[in-house]
This record gives structure tokens, C-alpha cells and sequence, in this order.
């Protein structure tokens, strides 16, 4: 019996670069990822984040089923708030050190699974 790997369309986190992810042809500090687009991003301090530091995320449709939450070098809780008002949409958080996140994206989506990420950048 043969096995393939299956490869899932989309951007595809390839590697680490200074303080940040390569995805695709670019290199981006902070990242939003979904499995349509990889975008740069500027967050918050992470006792900071809030539904609208993510809205290019939420407005996944459909809805991802859960927020892969880079929290940089080490785990950091994300607050609260967020994690409950992304859990009254249905959202769950997997919070993970950064490069965590970024080998999780790629386990994920080779998976098919439609999730969303949030990367900070790498100390």
C-alpha cells in the first residue's frame, strides 16, 4: 500500500527568518495566515489583544474551526476576554510559543483542517 501526503492549498510556513516566518515567496514579523492568504501583521502587546486585532481572521468564512495563537517566544496566556468571546463564536484559542505555531500550521493544514493563526514575532 502506497501512502501520500497530502499537501493543503494556501500559504505554507517554510521556515524561520530573523524575527519572523517565511510563507511563500515573502517574510513577515507578525503573521495572520489563513488558508487563503498570509498577511503581515502589528500586534498588540498580548495582555492587549482583542477581537479586532484578529478581524481579517474572524471574518474567515466559513469560521475557522479554532485560532492557532503564536504568542512569540515563550507561552503567554492570551486574555480572558478573548478567549471567551472567540469561544460565544464557536472559536476556539491553541495558544503556543511561535515556532510552535508555525510547525502546528503545517501539520494542520496538510490535515485540511480550516483553521486560522496569529503569529507574533520571534523574540
Amino acid at each position: 500500500m502506497k501512502m501520500e501526503r497530502r499537501s493543503a492549498e494556501g500559504p505554507v510556513i517554510s521556515g524561520f527568518s530573523g524575527r519572523g516566518f517565511k510563507v511563500d515567496e515573502g517574510v513577515y514579523e507578525g503573521l495572520l495566515i489563513t488558508p487563503l492568504r498570509a498577511d503581515g501583521w502589528s500586534p498588540p502587546p498580548i495582555a492587549e489583544l482583542s477581537e479586532a486585532d484578529l478581524a481579517p481572521l474572524l471574518a474567515l468564512d466559513p469560521q475557522p474551526e479554532f485560532l492557532l495563537l503564536g504568542t512569540g517566544n515563550t507561552l503567554v496566556r492570551p486574555p480572558l476576554a478573548l478567549t471567551r468571546a472567540l469561544g460565544a463564536r464557536g472559536i476556539g484559542v491553541e495558544a503556543m510559543d511561535s515556532r510552535a505555531a508555525a510547525r502546528a500550521w503545517g501539520v494542520l493544514r496538510a490535515e485540511l483542517r480550516w483553521i486560522a493563526g496569529a503569529l507574533y514575532p520571534l523574540g
